[in-house]
């Protein structure tokens, strides 16, 4: 089989265009944009179609919304079920519903029993949740699962989800997590994973003892009197400012 130069073609093809320099330079530049753009939106390399987890804070202690997206199938086969192990660092876990999929939670024992940090006693905690559908997914559209989670008090947890990818035909177990020194780049199914990070300074989401929340309600308490007096100078001053409108008109309608 004859061997294709692609330098040679390239040079004929020039040779053949008798357009302007500056039409060719354009012209390759549009050819340069477009693959760009189709790398970015279309042509996934299959190393890069992960399930992925998205979390809309990764603050310690902070509640999130987690997004699980899953934007292919299992090869060609569409997807009919998603499974995702909620790591035992996360006691509470709620799910979002979903148009065409059904939820199911599986629940299992804390022992011992763990202390949220209202010092409640938690005892049973959410240990998967199962997202499945009579309308599977086809391959190649996306669909994103979410939950709502309370992120672990410490900074710096890695948090993985394992999570099976089950299909019309065959499944896909996307459990691998990345060794000491190793990158995530090298696993063919990662699981689902992020760290958690140092909560925003000053920031409390909820006040731990009665005195911090006492101590929040002094603060604030100003601010609606300061409000209020506000407003009622915003109204006088209308009023007033009605008041001499209205004397100024029946002044110039008594004038000759």
């Amino acid at each position: 089989m004859p061997r294709y130069d692609i330098g040679s073609a390239q040079r004929r093809a020039d040779r053949h265009d008798r357009r302007p320099a500056r039409t060719r330079a354009r012209r390759i530049a549009q050819t340069g944009a477009a693959a760009l753009i189709a790398g970015a939106f279309g042509f996934a390399s299959p190393a890069s179609a992960h399930v992925t987890v998205t979390p809309s804070t990764t603050a310690a202690g902070a509640h999130a919304v987690l997004q699980f997206s899953v934007g292919h199938g299992c090869g060609d086969s569409p997807t009919t079920k998603i499974m995702i192990q909620i790591p035992a660092q996360i006691t509470s876990v709620t799910p979002t519903r979903t148009a065409l999929w059904t939820i199911a939670k599986q629940t299992e024992t804390v022992d011992p029993p763990a202390v949220d940090a209202h010092g409640n006693k938690i005892v049973q905690r959410v240990a998967s949740v199962t997202f499945s559908t009579q309308s599977p997914l086809p391959d190649g559209y996306r669909e994103v699962f979410e939950l709502t989670v309370q992120l672990p008090q410490a900074a710096g947890t890695k948090l993985v989800f394992p999570t099976i990818q089950t299909c019309a035909q065959g499944e896909s177990a996307w459990i691998e997590v990345a060794q000491d020194g190793q990158d995530v780049q090298e696993l063919q199914l990662p699981a689902p994973s992020f760290v958690t990070s140092e909560p925003a300074g000053g920031t409390a989401h909820h006040p731990g003892t009665g005195e911090e929340h006492a101590t929040h309600s002094a603060d604030a308490g100003p601010a609606p009197t300061t409000d209020r007096a506000l407003t009622i100078a915003a109204l006088a001053a209308g009023l007033l400012g009605s008041v001499l409108g209205g004397l100024a008109l029946v002044r110039q309608r008594r004038q000759p």
